[in-house]
């Protein structure tokens, strides 16, 4: 499992960042990928010098694909009761965006007492950074 996390972070460093083709040019067109369609496109057509398109081959080994860096499993939090559901040994918690104040000093509190991680933390006591 580590060795798989170190190739994927050697292989982050290399990997290009992906754009959409010609938002440089377009202040319309946002930054965010979108495969290149059109007929007469060099990207689409891969033309050197011109964007790199995404492909399998870029991806991350399938073992730590979709895994927090300290090799830990990440799980989105809404609610108290979804902590049922985790466990400490494998699982860190990142608790959503949209949860108020109070619900989430719930959670940090149950994630205390059941010795999980909490990735975003507000209150800095809770847990260390996994």
């Amino acid at each position: 499992m580590d060795r798989l996390l170190r190739v994927r972070k050697r292989q982050k460093a290399k990997k290009p960042e992906f754009k959409r083709a010609d938002a440089h040019r377009k202040k319309r067109l946002d930054d965010n990928w979108r495969r290149p369609r059109g007929l007469h496109n060099k990207a689409r057509r891969h033309i050197k010098g011109k964007a790199r398109v995404v492909h399998p081959g870029y991806g991350s080994p399938a073992g730590v694909r979709g895994m927090h860096p300290s090799g830990y499993t990440e799980v989105l939090i809404e609610r108290p009761i979804d902590l049922d559901e985790v466990d400490a040994s494998t699982t860190v918690v990142r608790i959503g965006g949209g949860v108020g104040w109070k619900k989430r000093l719930v959670i940090e509190e149950r994630a205390r007492e059941r010795g999980i991680r909490i990735l975003n933390s507000k209150t800095g006591e809770v847990s260390e950074e996994a």
